[in-house]
This record gives structure tokens, C-alpha cells and sequence, in this order.
């Protein structure tokens, strides 16, 4: 009685349902932007999460994540452009059947495969959280530490072809993270007698760069996508014969997900893809795939929208983002006061409720809004690409402007979006560096702050099982790396002597 209480005192009494409603409806369109990501579309709003209530910030932001996992399939289907990373797998066979003429049936089944994975993933969010994150009540600060060393060893071993660029990419953000005061001593560090710098730089500042304004300056080259969606399309639902055809592709989609969505650096891409080929190994029709197969649009769909709320889990147990978006979200938490683990669920329990309710809000949402808004995703389609992007440089500018009325802001956000390019450039990932920020105050601080319990004795962290065991396996993440590394380019080297 009293979760129902508290859940209706938060549709009726609060700004829950408007923020999961807008964020679905920004999530969709700003996915639909071929070249805008899940992360850069919630990096977006994120600046304009800064005056609202906790609660009504989170469930916005992990909306317009939902939203966006749906709204990469739109021009994946029509244009054969993936809006979104995770939705490269569905462009195989969603546009062959809008070549077909079966546009509206492609887009039918990614909604409907996109909602049965968002409630997958809720499920799972919902029941294995709260558990996982009891278990950090037995850390000490050496187990935070490896814990640290751990999640960012696991992103710079995922996020790339070279392990040595991830770990480079971990140790500038890490870097990044020692501006301003020191957390033990309070002695100024790096701030160039710069009042803002005394904070340090915020989280926030580096996700927007990196992840909007660097993407910005990519695509400022690139050659426009023109017309090629200017079609009348509806979208046309599966019949229940169609759904029970649907169900096995649907059903290792929503495994493929949850599991990449636990495992760090995984991301929605990575379960798509593993989905799509498993769907075809076990498919009764395997010779449809690649030629317009409904279940090589299921499986895709139906994984990366579960991977929008598995990829929490890691997240609010132990503060570990599993992808771009969850570190976004992640700065979303900070910018609030609110810390990952199980003091999240002991004193801000009404966040965490306030998050469940919204995703189910914004997942059942899911099927009027891609209704509704499905004509002004094909007309954002075909907009020229100058214009779109004059519109995000502006939301961002504003946004980040909007945080402290400070140019120096804008400064350090255009810095970050220019060294986020030379990034793409060298083919260095994103989410180790956000993560060395995200992550490197708490890395740093419980470092010394275990030296000080034990006298400068590094041995100390050896004493502690959880410790040793978070820092063996980050340890196997790097060497299984550094080995795939050696195996691919002797591969590689191996078919060119052929």
C-alpha cells in the first residue's frame, strides 16, 4: 500500500509523467537525427537539468534514452542511415523491406520489438539493482579504488581496437579530474589562478564537448543526406501471428541486451549485432536474413532498447556506466548530489522510484508518440544538414551558458568538442576519458586515503579480498585485450602475405 501510495503521489503530485512524456519525444527525435547518438542527445538536455528537482532530471534523462534507442531505426529504415550506433544492425534488413515497399511494416516491428525490449530491461532494472548494490556496503575504500581501476580497465579494453589508446584516453580524463582544490589536502591544483577552475572541471563540460560538439565538427565536412525519405510512410503493426513469428528474435535480442548491458563498454551496438547473427543462426528462415527479414529487424530493436535500461544496472549498484548514455546520466546523478550504491536506495529511494515508474511510463509511451511523431521525424530527416546543426550548436551553447552565466563555460566546452575531434580523428574512444573524470576523484581519494590507514604500505590493498579480486580481473581484461590485440593483427598480416 505504501509504494502505491508513493507511486500515485508521484504521477498526480509531481512532474514525472511531463518528464518522461518530453524526454520520450526529444529522445525519438533527436535519435532520429541521422549522426546523433543516444549520449549526444541526452547531453543536450542535460544542461537544462540543473534547476530541476532530482527525481524529475533523472527520469527526463533516462527517457530521452529510451526515446533515442527507438528513433536511430526511423532513418536506418528510410535513408539507410543508422540514427543512432545500435541501430547500424536493423539498417541490413529494414531498408531492404522499405525497398520492398514494406517501410511501414519495417517501422511497425521496430516499435513494437523496441517496447517489448524496453519492458525486458525495466524488469531486469527492477529486480537485480537494489541486490547488486548491497553488496558494496562490504567496500572499503581499497575496494572502491579497484572497483575504479576495474570499470575503467573493462571500457578502455572495450571501447576500441587498441587497449593502449583506451588506457591513454582513461588517463586523460583522469588527469582532467585533479583540477581544482585537493580533495585531502585543500591545496589549489592546475587552476591558473581561475576562480571557475576551483570546482574543477565539471563532468558535465566534458560529456557535452566530447560527446555533442566534437560530433558537430565531424559532420561539418560531410556531404548532406538530401531527400531520399520524402515517401508517405505509415506505420503498420504486427498482426498476432506476426508477434508469436516475432517472439524467439524478440527473446534473444532481450538476452543479447541484458547481458552486454551488465558487462561495462558493451553498449547497444555490440548486442545488435550479437542478436542479429543469433537470430539468424536459430531462425527457421535463415536465407530471408539480409534480404528484408522482419526477424533481422526484431532482434536488433528489441536488443539495444533493452540495453537502455539493463546498461543501469552497473550504474546505480556500484556507479560504473556501462555505455555513453549511462555515463551521461551518471553526470545527470552528480550534478544532484545523488551518489550510485546502496545509500542511493537508503536516502533517495523516492529517486529511484521516481526512475521505475517514468521508463514504464515512457516505454508504454513508446507506441502513441512513434504515432504521432513519426511525420516530423522524416521531416527532421530531410532537413539540410547545415540546419541541423545550427540548431544543436544552439541548443548547446545556450544550454551550457545556462548553467553559470559564464563565458568560461562555453570556453571549456568548445575546447573539449575540438580535442573530442582530434580524438575521432586518431581513433581514440570517448567513454574512458569521461569515465577517468567521472571516476577519478573517487579513484584518487580512496588511493590515499588507504595509504593513510596503513602508513604508505601499498600491501594494504592486497589485504582486502574484494580488492584483489576487482584488481585479478582488471588485470584479465587487459591481458585478453592486449592478446586479441596481437591475434587481429596477426590475422591481418597474414592475409596480406596471401
Amino acid at each position: 500500500m505504501e509504494i502505491a501510495a508513493l507511486v500515485a503521489a508521484m504521477l498526480f503530485g509531481t512532474m514525472l509523467v511531463p518528464a518522461a512524456l518530453i524526454g520520450l519525444v526529444w529522445g525519438v527525435i533527436g535519435g532520429a537525427m541521422p549522426g546523433l547518438s543516444a549520449s549526444v542527445t541526452m547531453a543536450l538536455v542535460l544542461p537544462f537539468t540543473y534547476g530541476m528537482e532530482p527525481m524529475t532530471a533523472i527520469v527526463l534523462l533516462a527517457s530521452v534514452y529510451i526515446g533515442a534507442e527507438y528513433g536511430g531505426s526511423i532513418p536506418a529504415i528510410l535513408i539507410r542511415t543508422p540514427g543512432t550506433n545500435s541501430a547500424a544492425a536493423t539498417v541490413i534488413d529494414g531498408y531492404e523491406m522499405k525497398l520492398q515497399g514494406r517501410a511501414g511494416e519495417a517501422l511497425g516491428i521496430s516499435l513494437w520489438s523496441g517496447v517489448v525490449g524496453s519492458l525486458f530491461g525495466l524488469i531486469a532494472l527492477i529486480a537485480f539493482t537494489e541486490p547488486l548494490s548491497e553488496l558494496a556496503l562490504a567496500f572499503k575504500p581499497m575496494s572502491y579504488f579497484a572497483l575504479g581501476i576495474l570499470g575503467m580497465s573493462i571500457i578502455a579494453s572495450m571501447s576500441g581496437d587498441s587497449i593502449l589508446k583506451g588506457i591513454a584516453a582513461a588517463l586523460v580524463g583522469m588527469m582532467i579530474a585533479t583540477i581544482g582544490i585537493d580533495p585531502l589536502s585543500g591545496v589549489n591544483r592546475y587552476t591558473f589562478d581561475l576562480p571557475d577552475l576551483l570546482g574543477g572541471v565539471k563532468p558535465i563540460m566534458v560529456m557535452i564537448g566530447l560527446f555533442a560538439v566534437s560530433e558537430l565538427l565531424r559532420q561539418s565536412g560531410g556531404a548532406d543526406l538530401g531527400s531520399q525519405a520524402r515517401i508517405a510512410v505509415r506505420i503498420v503493426f504486427p498482426n498476432f501471428a506476426m508477434m508469436k513469428r516475432l517472439a524467439k528474435p524478440q527473446g534473444i535480442g532481450c538476452g543479447a541486451g541484458l547481458v552486454e548491458g551488465l558487462l561495462p563498454g558493451g553498449g547497444g551496438s555490440v548486442a545488435a549485432f550479437f542478436s542479429y547473427n543469433e537470430a539468424r543462426r536459430w531462425s527457421s528462415n535463415p536465407q530471408e536474413f539480409g534480404k528484408g527479414s522482419v526477424e533481422g529487424v526484431a532482434a536488433p530493436e528489441a536488443a539495444n532498447n533493452t540495453v537502455a535500461s539493463s546498461s543501469l544496472i552497473p550504474l546505480l549498484s556500484f556507479g560504473i556506466p556501462g555505455s555513453n548514455s549511462a555515463a551521461v546520466l551518471l553526470g545527470g546523478l552528480l550534478i544532484h548530489g545523488l551518489l550510485p550504491g546502496p545509500r542511493l536506495f537508503e536516502q533517495n529511494g523516492d529517486v529511484v522510484t521516481g526512475l521505475y515508474v517514468g521508463s514504464f511510463i515512457a516505454t508504454m509511451a513508446q507506441i502513441p508518440v512513434g504515432l504521432l511523431i513519426l511525420p516530423l521525424c522524416m521531416w527532421m530527416v530531410n532537413r539540410p544538414r547545415a540546419y541541423l546543426a545550427a540548431f544543436v550548436m544552439l541548443l548547446v551553447m545556450s544550454g551550457v551558458y545556462s548553467l553559470n552565466g559564464s563565458f568560461l563555460d562555453i570556453a571549456i566546452v568548445a575546447a573539449f568538442g575540438f580535442t573530442g575531434w582530434l580524438m575521432l580523428k586518431g581513433g581514440y574512444p570517448f567513454l574512458p576519458a569521461v569515465l577517468g573524470v567521472v571516476l577519478g576523484p573517487m579513484v584518487e581519494s580512496n588511493y590515499r586515503r588507504s595509504l593513510l590507514l596503513s602508513g604508505d604500505d601499498h600491501s594494504i590493498f592486497l589485504e582486502d579480498p574484494i580488492a584483489v579480486g576487482f584488481l585479478v580481473t582488471a588485470m584479465i581484461f587487459v591481458a585478453f585485450s592486449i592478446w586479441r590485440e596481437r591475434k587481429d593483427a596477426l590475422a591481418r598480416s597474414t592475409m596480406k602475405e596471401v
